[in-house]
């Protein structure tokens, strides 16, 4: 039996009030995630990454930081969609700090 399945079964058998409870704890764990990005040990440093490249979000702020604009972005890196220029936005928005750092960093190489 998958673990989905077991946690279908399990369904059935709780109360309203656990299921709203396990609802806000996965809505809890999903709240740190960015649609479009991720960080894969071994890629790029384990670095964020746009999905389906090897584009760190870092870069895109910094090019944007620099004057690139979005068209510029997509010109420079064709397999970007205008897409995930949004989600790098969003995910360097809620994780202002470590992508700052991560400029910091590479201009310290």
């Amino acid at each position: 039996m998958s673990a989905l399945e077991e946690v279908e079964k399990l369904l059935q058998d709780m109360t309203r009030a656990e299921k709203a409870q396990l609802l806000q704890w996965i809505a809890r764990d999903l709240g740190d995630a960015a649609p479009g990005i991720e960080s894969t040990p071994g890629v790029c440093g384990g670095e964020p990454c746009v999905v389906r490249t090897r584009i760190p979000v870092w870069v895109l702020v910094q090019a944007r930081q620099l004057g690139a604009s979005e068209a510029e972005l997509l010109e420079s890196y064709p397999t970007l969609r205008a897409e995930d220029l949004v989600n790098a936005r969003a995910y360097a928005l809620s994780h202002q700090k470590q992508i700052e750092e991560q400029i910091r960093a590479n201009e310290l190489a």
